[in-house]
């Protein structure tokens, strides 16, 4: 708490406290997550414009769509990013060229990238069209997915991220954001809580 001239300032000010927020955005193309000056594209928090300051959970790079939460709460926003914890998020991607059974296997077994000097994890990769497949990962590697695929020979045309966790985007148009809903937030709760006690466990 802050006071001045026996005022308090800042957060401390008045005798409301912020209510915490927890909304989906579906972030078009285009817009990026950072806050900075450095890219003169429009960041998020200006596309929503929400009355109360909120920051993204998490990122999607500029040329990616989709699902992104935007919070005031630090430690939800933190639990949620801890790759640690193996929560899903779920993408939509499509290649500029068809992929075969093999590619597909590879993306599912882990696919090493060198600039990284890292092998991607295990993960659920489901062909939609010849082009087109969905992916569920659990880490959170800069630009993964295009990074998997670049590996592999294929370049990403379009990249849609369509579930965080228990998150769906649904049917929220491009550039909308809603709250999410009181029974979303309780499953997202529970699901962060058991991911506490695997974790806390293992330390023991």
């Amino acid at each position: 708490k802050i006071v001045c001239d026996g005022k308090p300032v800042g957060q401390g000010a008045g005798e409301k406290k912020v209510k915490p927020v927890l909304l989906a955005v579906n972030k078009p193309r285009g817009v990026v997550c950072t806050t900075s000056d450095k890219d003169r594209a429009m960041n998020v928090v200006e596309l929503i414009h929400y009355p109360v300051r909120v920051y993204p959970v998490g990122r999607l790079d500029k040329d990616s769509e989709g699902l992104l939460l935007m919070t005031n709460q630090g430690d939800l926003a933190n639990e949620i990013m801890h790759a640690g914890n193996f929560h899903e998020k779920e993408y939509i991607v499509t290649v500029d060229q068809p992929f075969n059974s093999a590619f597909i296997k590879k993306m599912q077994e882990g696919v090493e990238l060198k600039e990284l000097e890292v092998t991607t994890r295990t993960c659920k990769v489901k062909a939609l069209g010849k082009k087109t497949f969905q992916i569920t990962l659990t880490q959170g590697l800069n630009r993964q997915i295009r990074r998997m695929c670049e590996a592999l020979g294929y370049h990403v045309v379009t990249l849609k991220r369509v579930r965080i966790m228990n998150i769906h985007l649904g049917r929220l148009n491009t550039g909308d954001y809603r709250r999410v809903t009181p029974q979303e937030l309780e499953e997202l709760q529970w699901q962060l809580e058991q991911a506490r006690m695997e974790r806390e466990e293992e330390e023991s």
